[in-house]
C-alpha cells in the first residue's frame, strides 16, 4: 500500500475539487476582496505514552516510553462568493510506525456550496474530501482542543483503523432545520473512503501480495440538539465496501463490507457533561481462498463518560469503554479455538481517568491513565505478533497541545 508522494486517494480528491474551483475563479479585480476572507489556523500536539505491557503508538513498554505520537495540522478557508466556502486541512501525524507515517497528507478539502437560506433552514453540498459524520467526535478528532480526552474511546473511534473512518472522496449533502427549542441536523455522503496501511494491518493482509482498494460507499447521520445543546442525540450509519486484489501467492481476491450503526447521547449541564455512545458493527469478508479470512461477525461496543469542569481552565473525566469484536463470542474463546490466536484479541474493557488544563486559550496540557483488560484495539503495527501480547495492561498518556 505504501505509494508515491501523492496517493491515489489524494489524486481522486483533487480530481473532484479542481473542476469546481476552476468554475468559481474570480477576476483579478475581485481577487483582492476574496483574499480578505482568507482564514488560517493550525495546531501542534506532542504526546508521551508509557505502558507496562504491550505497545501503543511506538515502543511504549520500553523503559523510556514512547514519544512517537505527534500531530501537526494547518487549515485554511476562503470565500470566493458569499454562498461558497473552500476549506482544507493538511495533517502530519505520527502514531508509532516509522518516520514516513508523518508525511503531510490532505486531511480534508472541500468546496462547500450553501443554497439560499432562511432563519429556520440551511441546506448545502460539499464536493471533495469530506469528513465522515459519525458519532460526536469523528469530524474534529485530530484537534486536541475539541477532544474530551487524549485518546478517544476506542470502542467507537478506532485508531488501529483510523484512515477508513476519517474521510471520503466524493459528495456530501447537509441540512439543518431550526424549530422551537431544538435543531435537527442531517448529513449524508457517498464516495470512496481512504484506505491506508493501518487497515491492511488490522485485517492481517499487510504481508500478503496484493492491495486493498476502496469501493463506492455511503455514510449518514441525523443529529438533534435541544435547548442550545443541553441534550444532543445522534444516529450514524455507514456502508463501507472494500476490494482486495490478490497477486500470485496471495490469499485470493476478496470482498469486505463494514456496516456500523452508532447511537449517541449527551447531556450538558453548567459544569458537567454525561456522554454515552453505543455501536453495532457488522463486518463481513468473503471470497478469499484462505478460510480464516472469511468472516461474518457483528461487533458490539460502547462507552459512558462523565466529565466535570473545574473553574474555567480545568476539567477531569472518568470513562468506562467496552469493545467486543463479536457479540456472539464476547469472551473470544470460540475465535481462539478456531484460529489459535489469543481470545483477548477480540475484546477490550478500558477504565480511564483523565485531567485537562488550559492555562492559556492556545495551550492545553492533558494526562490520562488507562487500565485495560483485553487487546481488541491494540494497533497491529506496534504489536506485530499478537501471540506475544498480554491480556491485562496499563497505560499512561501525557500530551501538550498548541494552537495558532
Amino acid at each position: 500500500m505504501r505509494g508515491s508522494a501523492l496517493s491515489n486517494s489524494s489524486k481522486r480528491a483533487l480530481r473532484l475539487l479542481l473542476p469546481v474551483v476552476g468554475a468559481l475563479a474570480v477576476t483579478p479585480a475581485a481577487a483582492e476582496g476574496v483574499m480578505d476572507t482568507l482564514q488560517m489556523q493550525g495546531f501542534v500536539s506532542q504526546g508521551y505514552v508509557v505502558t507496562n505491557r504491550n505497545n501503543f503508538f511506538g515502543p511504549s513498554s520500553d523503559s523510556g516510553g514512547s514519544l512517537e505520537y505527534t500531530e501537526v495540522g494547518v487549515n485554511a478557508s476562503l470565500r470566493p462568493r458569499s454562498d461558497v466556502l473552500i476549506a482544507a486541512q493538511v495533517l502530519s501525524r505520527r502514531a508509532g510506525g516509522d518516520g514516513s507515517d508523518a508525511k503531510p497528507k490532505l486531511d480534508h478539502g472541500v468546496v462547500d456550496y450553501q443554497l439560499p437560506t432562511s432563519p429556520h433552514r440551511t441546506i448545502g453540498i460539499q464536493a471533495g474530501r469530506f469528513k465522515n459524520p459519525f458519532g460526536f467526535y469523528n469530524q474534529t478528532r485530530d484537534v486536541a482542543f475539541t477532544r474530551p480526552s487524549i485518546l478517544l474511546p476506542q470502542s467507537i473511534y478506532f485508531d488501529r483503523t483510523r484512515s477508513i473512518a476519517l474521510a471520503a472522496d466524493g459528495l456530501s449533502v447537509y441540512g439543518a432545520e431550526r424549530m422551537g427549542r431544538g435543531e435537527i441536523h442531517v448529513q449524508a455522503g457517498a464516495g470512496w473512503p481512504q484506505v491506508d496501511d493501518d487497515v491492511e494491518e488490522a485485517l492481517g493482509l499487510d504481508q500478503a501480495p496484493g492491495s486493498l482498494k476502496a469501493k463506492p460507499s455511503a455514510i449518514g447521520q441525523v443529529r438533534y440538539e435541544h435547548n442550545g445543546g443541553r441534550i444532543i442525540a445522534a444516529l450514524s450509519a455507514a456502508n463501507v465496501r472494500l476490494r482486495y486484489d490478490s497477486r500470485t501467492g496471495g490469499p485470493g481476491n476478496g470482498e469486505i463490507k463494514f456496516q456500523p450503526l452508532i447511537f449517541s447521547l449527551q447531556y450538558n449541564a453548567e459544569k458537567w457533561s454525561l456522554t454515552g455512545e453505543y455501536a453495532l458493527r457488522r463486518f463481513k469478508s468473503e471470497r478469499f481462498d484462505v478460510p480464516m479470512l472469511n468472516r461474518d461477525d457483528t461487533g458490539e461496543s460502547g462507552y459512558i463518560q462523565y466529565s466535570r469542569r473545574i473553574l474555567s481552565d480545568w476539567q477531569w473525566f472518568v470513562r468506562y469503554d467496552v469493545l467486543h469484536a463479536d457479540r456472539s463470542d464476547r469472551s473470544g474463546r470460540a475465535f481462539e479455538d478456531e484460529t489459535g490466536l489469543p481470545a483477548h484479541t477480540r475484546f477490550a474493557k478500558d477504565l480511564t481517568v483523565g485531567l485537562q488544563w488550559s492555562f492559556h486559550p492556545q495551550v492545553l496540557l492533558a494526562a490520562e491513565y488507562h487500565r485495560v483488560d483485553g487487546t481488541g484495539w491494540l494497533p497491529r503495527r506496534d504489536n506485530p505478533d499478537v501471540a506475544d501480547t498480554e491480556r491485562r495492561w496499563n497505560m499512561l498518556l501525557l500530551q501538550t497541545s498548541l494552537r495558532f
